[in-house]
């Protein structure tokens, strides 16, 4: 190991997805690298996700694909129908590659991997309860303080990866649009005991103000030996969230079982409308990912709507080009700066696609659900534009008809699931 590289200092700011990944990889080029997580205790919470290859294919290059593969659940594709049971889309992984799928995991799973991997990394130091509030750069070097005043560092390098409301990227110098859309989820996690939802991602339809989304989410982060579970998505409007705790289960249940009625056994399982818990969703748009010797992550960058299912994957890609940027180059600010440009095409299509997307399944404009109903299953039958559709969904767009990531970067994590 180079003695030089060693001995430079990285801060991330933020124990997440992107946080955790680029905390490793910098720890495996040679880094002395502290988290910063503002929790004093973070805990594996959230709802199921789903890892497309690219987020697979990063999980792959850490080593850590393999509990992954344990817990999650392969999804071979996901379908979309209206409430009279007419399909709306379907898609399916193995029209790319039959040995291709998604994994529909527990959120808890992905951070007490990462997490605990951090934990046993040579290199670095995690430090929770510290929530830090304020970077100071200077052409050498950044400083960081933290909410008692005290400060940390310095570092050659910063990496903010503190989430959608990230209090760093405000003060990052970078100019940036962020939006919170108005429109969000209910979800929860339950048990599948009888295996109603195997291996797809469905959704169901009534116009635009009404969608649910059934995910296949694996087993939690305790245990593998208990049934398999399942994520329930519920659209809402934010501002309909407690009134809709007030009006009481029977009439929703109702409303879920029209679109599915083979939900019956899971929303069974739903007695209080606590056990809903609320997600709201956030546009974040920068101009470019780096200001001097700080970098941004993950949703401290580039949150999203979760229409196509992109937001983890997409952190973990951040870590890894960050990691291959900083590698090439020992200059931190020319290594920033071909970071943000390499990022750039992919985040920029993911951004206006999932902006795009949301109104015709999450927003007031009823018509936009009819012309969805009526055009997509057309557009689902053309070949090309189906082809196009699935690499957007495996993560690999970089264009709206042209351009995807270099094959590595969506299959590479095959070769490690022969074996499995």
């Amino acid at each position: 190991m180079n003695s030089n590289k060693a001995e430079r200092r990285a801060a991330v700011i933020g124990a997440g997805t992107a946080g955790a990944a680029a905390a490793l990889f910098l720890a495996r080029q040679g880094w002395r690298t502290t988290v910063y997580e503002r929790v004093p205790a973070p805990a594996a919470v959230g709802a199921g996700i789903l890892m497309q290859p690219t987020g697979l294919t990063v999980l792959n290059e850490l080593g850590l694909l393999r509990p992954f593969l344990d817990h999650g659940a392969p999804v071979n594709g996901l379908s979309g129908f209206t409430r009279s049971g007419r399909q709306v889309f379907t898609l399916d992984y193995r029209e790319l590659d039959e040995r291709l799928f998604g994994l529909g995991l527990h959120r808890g799973v992905l951070f007490s991997q990462l997490f605990a991997a951090l934990s046993v990394e040579e290199g670095v130091t995690v430090q929770t309860g510290i929530e830090i509030i304020a970077i100071h750069q200077s052409p050498d070097e950044a400083v960081l303080r933290d909410q008692d005043g005290r400060d940390h560092g310095p570092f050659e390098l910063v990496i903010a990866a503190d989430g959608a409301r990230s209090s760093l990227r405000s003060q990052s110098g970078i100019p940036q649009n962020v939006h919170r859309f108005p429109w969000g989820v209910l979800w929860l996690i339950v048990p599948d005991s009888e295996n109603l939802f195997p291996d797809r991602l469905l959704q169901y339809f009534d116009g635009t103000r009404k969608m649910m989304g059934v995910l296949p989410t694996g087993r939690g982060p305790e245990v593998t030996d208990r049934p398999r579970l399942v994520s329930l998505f519920w659209s809402i409007h934010r501002d309909q969230v407690e009134a809709w705790r007030r009006n009481g289960l029977p009439a929703w249940r109702d409303q879920v079982l029209r679109l599915c009625p083979a939900a019956e056994p899971i929303v069974a399982q739903v007695n209080d409308s606590a056990q809903m818990t609320f997600a709201e969703y956030y546009d974040v748009r920068l101009r470019r990912y780096h200001n001097g010797r700080l970098a941004v992550l993950g949703d401290a960058a580039h949150a999203m709507s979760p229409h196509l299912g992109q937001g983890a994957n997409l952190a973990l890609l951040d870590a890894l080009i960050l990691a291959g940027c900083l590698r090439e180059s020992a200059d931190i600010r020319s290594a920033l700066a071909g970071f943000s440009a390499r990022r750039a095409a992919h985040l920029r299509f993911y951004l206006a696609a999932t902006r795009s997307m949301m109104p015709f399944y999450q927003s007031g404009w009823t018509a936009l659900g009819a012309l969805r109903d009526l055009g997509f299953p057309i557009l689902n039958r053309i070949p090309f534009l189906q082809q196009q559709m699935l690499s957007a969904l495996v993560g690999a767009k970089t264009g709206v008809f042209r351009g995807e990531l270099e094959r590595a970067l969506t299959y590479g994590f095959l070769e490690e699931t022969l074996t499995k």
